[in-house]
C-alpha cells in the first residue's frame, strides 16, 4: 500500500478533511522499528537537529501527522506527533530511551546506538558528531494501522 492510499483510508475513517502528512522511514532499520511502532513499544523518535538546519527543514510538530514507510516504501501505519523537544545528545533521558522502544530499553544502549547512527550520518553530511550536539526528541502515538 502506497502512503497517499495509507492517509485517504485512514482520513477517511478518521472524517480527516486535510491531506497534510509527511511519509517517511525510520533510519537504518526501518522494517524493524515500523513493526516496533505498529506493536505499541516504540512511540518515540531521535534525529540530529543540525541536519535539520543544513537541509533548512522545519522541526516536526505537535498534531502533525506521518505515514510510516517500511524499507520497500510501503505504508504501514500512521503516527501522530504528540511532542517534541529538543536536548542535548548527553542530557538525553531514560524516559526517552525507554519510549524508543528499542533494544534493552536502557539509556545505555540508545546511547551507543544513537552515537554509531547520528555519527554516520553527520559524517555523510560533512559534519562532526559531539555529545552537546541537539538532538530533536519526538513522542509519538500510532493512531492508524491497517487491517
Amino acid at each position: 500500500m502506497t502512503a497517499e492510499e495509507l492517509w485517504s483510508e485512514y482520513a477517511q475513517k478518521a472524517g480527516i478533511g486535510h491531506t497534510d502528512y509527511e511519509a517517511w522511514a525510520f533510519g537504518d532499520e526501518a522494517d524493524e522499528l515500523a513493526a516496533l511502532v505498529v506493536s505499541g513499544r516504540k512511540t518515540a523518535t531521535a534525529s540530529a537537529f543540525p541536519l535539520y538546519e543544513l537541509e533548512q527543514e522545519s522541526l516536526p510538530q505537535e498534531g502533525e501527522y506521518s505515514v510510516i514507510l517500511d524499507s520497500r516504501d510501503q505504508a504501514v501505519c500512521v503516527i501522530r506527533t504528540e511532542r517534541v523537544y529538543l536536548a542535548p545528545f548527553r542530557e538525553v533521558g531514560p524516559e526517552q530511551a525507554r519510549r524508543e522502544g528499542e533494544g534493552d530499553l536502557s539509556l545505555a544502549y540508545w546511547r551507543e546506538v544513537h552515537e554509531r547512527f547520528f555519527r554516520q550520518e553527520m559524517a555523510a553530511a560533512g559534519l562532526g558528531f559531539d555529545e552537546n550536539m541537539p538532538v530533536v526528541c519526538e513522542e509519538f502515538s500510532c493512531v492508524y494501522v491497517p487491517n
